[in-house]
This record gives structure tokens, sequence and C-alpha cells, in this order.
């Protein structure tokens, strides 16, 4: 599909997204959003009470804060193929039911039901990771970075509520940090059920359009934007995974560590909105990979040569840096794509890809700090990945297209070859 035609599909799917359908659209793509990373963040302020409840190690936390990031490597490929068989709205929705009942496991008092709530939790992520932003793409048109800006904003709202409740919600259920771990499965559920209206007009499967299937692996510019994607994931993960454990080293309190990694997660909601409005008026969005990459890097040198001395500037240039990144890279999927095949295909390699490697970074920091004994070693080699970071940010923020082998899934029985895939 040329970029004309790709234009013209976005045009016509975007004219059917209007009125009261659109509304309901951007509420479902809200509530999906919300629920795409408090499953995750919810862990870090735990960590103790997860070490000691289950007598897990340094190393075994990072294995549970990497689950759900290994779930999206593999699963992220097939994404694609599901949209292709089913349609995107329903995938979506049943991505939501797969995460319900995967967050109502893990309070079984099992740590097997523990790490398979969260491997699990982590697969119905996945799904809705790759398409959400195929569906702006194919259901918005020229808004479509607007909209990016907008679930972004509630990405970060779901992930500041899952650090920042984690703790006083234990009290909630008598003390029970198993039962803060599955507090957000209800609302995974109204998000799967909310796409029933919309799923009553939606074809049984997808229309030719939405099953052109596009190979990327060849393209240099989309290594380069699935590069800049798992560095970033290293960086974020860890931090999310160990900071509020970093400052809980520091002599500080259980509640005060959770607030300052919900800090970092709050302070970015507002630049997510900004920076998807921004990007895609932007022909070259190098400048917001420069101002991301510097604040990453800022942000880790404070927590490793002051950590008390400033501990909510720090946590804060953090949260401000990943906001910008991860915005800019879901904008990106969309920018570099000239139509929705070509977005849901960069989608699909450079979570699948950026994912599995980030799932390194949660175990590696923490095998780091039971090999050490300390914080110094593991903080050294994130701010060296920060600035690798900045590098990439800026290679593979510049102009251009990305362009693959396009086939089209003759029938939604026949297989697929994965989007990214050869």
């Amino acid at each position: 599909m040329d970029e004309a035609s790709g234009t013209a599909v976005g045009a016509v799917r975007a004219d059917e997204a209007s009125g009261r359908e659109a509304a309901l659209l951007l509420l479902a793509i809200v509530l999906v959003s919300l629920n795409l990373r408090s499953a995750l963040t919810v862990i870090g302020p735990l960590t103790r009470d997860l070490r000691h409840g289950d007598d897990l190690s340094g190393t075994a936390i990072g294995l549970l804060a990497a689950a759900p990031l290994l779930a999206f490597g593999l699963i992220s490929p097939l994404g694609p193929r599901l949209a292709a068989r089913v349609g995107i709205e329903r995938a979506l929705a049943g991505s939501m039911l797969v995460l319900c009942a995967s967050l109502a496991l893990r309070p079984l008092p099992s740590v097997a039901a523990l790490f398979a709530g969260t491997a699990g939790a982590g697969a119905g992520i996945a799904v809705a990771n790759v398409l959400l932003p195929a569906l702006v793409k194919q259901r918005f048109g020229a808004r479509a970075t607007f909209v990016t800006g907008l679930y972004s904003v509630a990405l970060g709202v779901g992930a500041t509520l899952g650090a920042g409740i984690a703790v006083p919600s234990e009290a909630w259920f008598g003390g029970s940090f198993r039962g803060a771990l599955a507090l957000w499965a209800p609302l995974a559920l109204v998000a799967a059920l909310i796409w029933l209206p919309l799923l009553r007009d939606a074809p049984a499967r997808a229309p030719e359009a939405e099953r052109m299937r596009v190979n990327l692996w060849r393209d240099g510019i989309a290594w380069r934007v699935t590069a800049f994607m798992a560095i970033q994931s290293i960086l974020f993960y860890s931090m999310v995974a160990w900071l509020p454990e970093i400052y809980r080293h520091h002599g500080m309190s259980k509640g005060a560590a959770g607030a300052l990694l919900s800090l970092a997660l709050i302070v970015g909601i507002p630049m997510a909105f900004v920076v998807g409005a921004l990007a895609g008026r932007m022909r070259d969005q190098r400048p917001l990979g420069l101002a991301a990459g510097l604040l990453v890097v800022t942000g880790w040198c404070g927590v490793l040569g002051a950590p008390m001395a400033a501990a909510w500037l720090w946590s804060s240039l953090l949260g401000l840096g990943f906001a910008v990144g991860f915005t800019l890279v879901l904008a990106l999927f969309v920018l570099r794509a000239a139509d929705a095949p070509h977005a849901v295909a960069l989608s699909g390699m450079a979570q699948s890809v950026g994912y599995t490697l980030a799932a390194v970074g949660p175990v590696a920091v923490g095998a780091l700090h039971d090999a050490t004994g300390g914080w110094r070693t593991p903080l050294v080699v994130l701010i060296v990945l920060a600035v690798v970071d900045l590098l990439l940010v800026l290679a593979a923020s510049g102009p251009g297209y990305v362009q693959g082998h396009t086939a089209v899934a003759a029938s939604a029985a026949a297989p697929a070859v994965p989007a990214g895939g050869s």
C-alpha cells in the first residue's frame, strides 16, 4: 500500500469515528490505557513486602518485574496476527479480559500464582500496547498524534495510581500486599466491557486494508526506533522496579519511597499530552529526543551523586525524561508509518524486540545489587545506558518513513507472518 492509499484509508476511518462513536471510542482507548502500566508499577513499592512475605531474593524480585516485559516481547508479534483475524477492536477487548483474569490470580498464596498472574497480565497488556497506535492511526487520521498524547496521559495516570496507592491499599485488604496486587482487576473488566457497543458494528474479521502485513526487519528507521524503545524501556522499568528500594536503602520510609516513584510518574502526565501535540507538528522530532535524553541522564546522575540532597528533583527529572521519551516513541509509531499496516508492523517490531531486551534491566539491576551489596554499580550502569539512550533517540527521531515488504493475509484462517517477522 502506498502513502496516498494509506492516507485515504485513514481518512475514511477517521470520518467513521465521529460524533457519539468517536466519544465512546476515546473513552474505550482511555480505559484500556489506564490499565497498561498499573499492574507493573504496583510491584516497586511492595518490593520489601514481597521479599519478606514470599522470601524472594533481589534477583527473584527482578524476575518478577521482568516477567511482564518478557511477555511483552514474546506476545507483541502475535498482536498483528490476532488483529488480522478478528479485528483490532475485538483483540483489544479480549486483551483486557486476559488482564482481568491474570490480576485476579495474583492474590493466591503461591509464588507460582504470583509469577503466572504477572506474566499473564503482561500478555494481555502486550496485545493492547501494539494495537492501540494502529487503532489511533486508522480511526483518527490527522488527529492521531493528539489522541496519542491523550492516551499517553492515561498511561501516566494509571502508572502513577498503581505506584501511589499500592502501599495505602494494603490497609484496605487488612494489611495484605497480595490484595494490593489484584486491585486493578475490576478496572480491566470495565475496560473490556466498554468495547461491547463498538463491537456490534465491527466486522467479523479485519477488512483487507487492515490485513496488510508488513516486514520491517531490513528497514533502518525501524531498527533505530526499536533500539531507542529497548534502551528507554530498560531504564524506565529499572526505575519502576528499584527506585523505591534504592531510597529505602538510604533510610526513607516505605510510604515516602513509594511516593517518590509516584512523583516520577505523575510529573510526566501533562508533558505527555504536550509532546503528543508537538510531535505531530514537527517534521523533525530530534529536539524532543534531545530533551528526553538529557533529563534522564541528569536524573540518574543525581540519584547516584546526591540521592538524599534533592530526591524529589532527581525523581522529577527522571519522570519528565521518560514521559517525553515514551510519548515520543508512541508518536514515532504513527509518524514514521505512512499507513495503519506499517504502524502495526513498526509498533509490533519495536515492542517485541524492545521489551524482550528491557526484561534484562530489572533482573540485572537486582543481580548487581545482590553481588555488590550496594547501589553504586547498578546506578553507574544505568547512567551509561542513559547516555546510549540519548544517542539512540537522536538517531530514531529524524524525519522519514519506514519501508517494508507487504502482503495481504488471504483469509482469517490462513497463517499470517507476524509483523517484523520473516
